[in-house]
């Protein structure tokens, strides 16, 4: 049997959309186990980038958007180790939705693989708090101020701001997986996440998962009590529901109705 030439070349959007639908049907068809050990890494590594994103900005003199820039290179950190390494994001994994849209899992398979991704998520999280807690690597000094003040300014969002920051983020993660997806190389899927992801954190998007870390580690480095409790729970559920609608109909539904909805028709 020949085999077909290795092309150097990305694959077409087309052929994305099918590998995102498949791919969907992977994911739900994951074990429990599985699935719940990749969630946790999958928390952990973004809790990294977030770590990083923190240490870059603080005490920078470079000024507010080359700083923000540079803090989102580093952010980066936490999707490159999910993609490459493998891990299971609940906002990456909105794009099941393309598998449901074409009628090849159901709504209890999606609801169950984001359900499970999420709480793996946050646990990989909360660990990751309590080992740089435990490491004092953002304990005190500045590092530990500009925790509190990342986790002060995203508790003090409104509920509209955080809901439509999370719609705008998961866009861009989304797509940041979407291009991931269609590169052949590990150097072509780190490149096709370095540009979304650094621009949602240099604009100032909100990420749920990042968020389980961000905000947990403000409020346990918080010696003055300036971080809201309260507000960082309403900034958690506007922007999980954010990124939700972001993943799910401006990346999913909207390839899955240019490129897979005559499937489904025919």
């Amino acid at each position: 049997m020949t085999k077909e030439p290795i092309s150097g070349d990305a694959f077409s959007p087309r052929e994305i959309a099918r590998k995102v639908e498949e791919l969907g049907v992977a994911k739900a068809r994951t074990d429990t186990l599985s699935l719940l050990v990749l969630a946790v890494l999958a928390g952990a590594f973004i809790s990294l980038g977030a770590l990083l994103f923190t240490v870059v900005v603080t005490g920078s003199n470079l000024g507010f958007g080359p700083t923000r820039l540079l803090g989102g290179v580093g952010f980066c950190l936490g999707l490159i180790l999910v993609v490459v390494a493998g891990a299971e994001l609940f906002t990456g994994n909105n794009l099941l939705a393309m598998a449901w849209a074409s009628g090849l899992i159901g709504t209890r398979d999606v609801v169950r693989n984001w359900l499970l991704a999420y709480a793996g998520n946050v646990a990989g999280c909360l660990g990751t708090v309590l080992l740089v807690a435990w490491a004092g690597t953002a304990g005190g000094g500045a590092v530990g101020e500009t925790a509190v003040g990342i986790a002060r300014a995203k508790a003090d969002l409104g509920l509209g701001e955080a809901f439509a920051r999370g719609i705008l983020c998961n866009a861009l993660v989304c797509l940041a997986v979407w291009l991931a997806i269609g590169a052949r190389s590990v150097a072509d899927k780190v490149l096709s996440i370095l540009f979304p992801i650094t621009a949602f954190v240099a604009v100032g998007f909100e990420h749920s998962i990042a968020n389980w870390f961000f905000l947990p580690l403000g409020l346990a480095v918080d010696a003055n009590g300036g971080v809201s409790v309260a507000g960082a729970f309403r900034n958690i559920v506007a922007v999980t529901a954010g990124n939700l609608v972001g993943g799910t109909l401006l990346v999913a539904g909207v390839y899955w109705i240019a490129y897979l909805r005559r499937r489904r028709d025919a």
